[in-house]
Formats: C-alpha cells, structure tokens, sequence
C-alpha cells in the first residue's frame, strides 16, 4: 500500500531466531491530528457472497480484503470503518462468513473473506476455506492489498503463522492491525504491538493497533485503505 508520512517494506528477521520473513510490507498513512475517518458519510452498498474467488464484480474497482481469525472482529471493524454499525451482521458465533462478501464504495471494493481456525468447522469445510481464500489472494487483478486482523491479547496461533506464509506466498501488499486494544491499557497494548510485530517478522511501520469500540486507529487505517487504491490521503 501506498506510502504516507512514514515509510518501510519488506520486513525480514523479527522471531524465531530471526529467520522468518514478514509478509511484503505497507506502511500506514497517519493523517493530520483529529482528521476525520475519510470512509465516514460516503456511499456504500452490500453487493453479495460469493464462492468463487474468481468471480467477476462490475464495475471493476481496486479491492482491499479483510482476513483473520473467525473470533477477531472483522465485521465489527469493517462497519467502524466505514461509519456504519448494521452493515456487517457481527455475530456472536464465530466462523459465520462463509463466503466472499463484497461492499462497494465509490472507488474501491472491501472484501469480507472467510475467518479462519474456527474450531467447530468441520474439517472439509476448514479445506474449502482455506481453498476460496488462497484462490482469492492469488487470482485477483484488483486486490491493491490486505487488511490482516489480529487479536493483540493472544500469541500467534498455528492457523496464523500459516496465514502468515499464505500472504507472503500471495506477494501482495499487507497491513497488520491488532484489534481490541481496548481490553489492554495503552502502555501494554504498545508494548504487545512491538512484541507481535517482531515475532510475525513485520516492520514496525507495518503494523498498528485498532479498537472498534473507540474508534482507536480507525481513520488511520480508513486513510490507508484510500491510498491504497489510489486515492487522496487525509
């Protein structure tokens, strides 16, 4: 994703012995303090599911995908981002997207993929998960880059360190964002950012830390997901 006032790329080292490579980076753009979430107010529309990752969406516009854990909060941060609470139906079973959910805006898509290591998934149903997101990452000509959801309380998982070589594998450019720092104090959610970004191998300016319920960090990203694709930066 496109570079704001700070800049970085590729991370290589961090944990493990410093032999893991960070998946391809995309700095953050941090606007002007107190700028306004530039997703706020404008138009957005649900357009539908979908099971192939192949499947064809007029009009063409760039994509920023949302992925993570079942359990992590991808619909609620999708509908703080855009200023829109009942747009995502946010449950309180995990593992509900099942399908590739396109919203449209005025000059991108968001793509609400299929969370991952939902326990009580069946294991052909984990496959074809797996199968739909890696068709989706790897066949898109319009995915302009990735929003990786994270919960920053936990360790990354098994099924996040596979993600994690999944989305380097991909070659597209990814930004991790830590959710629920609300259930941390600041000093600890600074401190377990670092910690999570060193252990993926991620540059520090690749990552951030996000609370929907605050609204902490989301302009930011609302500000990144528009220069991603092109767009004016706040």
């Amino acid at each position: 994703m496109k570079a704001g006032r700070r800049t970085g790329g590729q991370a290589d080292g961090g944990g493990d012995g410093g032999d893991r490579r960070g998946a391809r980076g995309a700095p953050f753009v941090y606007p002007k303090p107190d700028a306004p979430n530039p997703l706020h107010g404008v138009p957005v529309e649900f357009v539908g599911s979908f099971p192939d990752p192949r499947v064809r969406i007029d009009p063409p516009l760039p994509e920023i995908a949302l992925i993570g854990r079942s359990n992590v909060g991808k619909s609620t941060l999708l509908n703080a981002l855009v200023g829109r609470p009942g747009l995502a139906r946010v449950s309180g079973s995990p593992g509900k997207t099942t399908l590739l959910n396109f919203y449209r805006l005025p000059a991108l898509y968001l793509v609400d993929l299929p969370g991952y290591g939902f326990a009580r998934a069946s294991k052909s149903d984990r496959a074809g998960y797996r199968k739909l997101i890696t068709g989706y990452l790897q066949t898109r000509e319009r995915l302009a880059g990735i929003v990786w959801l994270l919960d920053i309380r936990h360790d990354p998982s098994k099924e996040d360190r596979e993600m994690h070589e999944l989305l380097i594998e991909s070659h597209r450019p990814v930004l991790a964002v830590f959710t629920k720092t609300d259930k941390l104090s600041r000093s600890a959610a600074a401190t377990r950012e670092r910690e999570l970004a060193e252990r993926l191998g991620l540059h520090p300016e690749q990552v951030t830390s996000t609370s929907s319920r605050f609204g902490l960090g989301i302009p930011e990203l609302a500000s990144s997901v528009i220069a991603a694709v092109g767009g004016e930066n706040s």
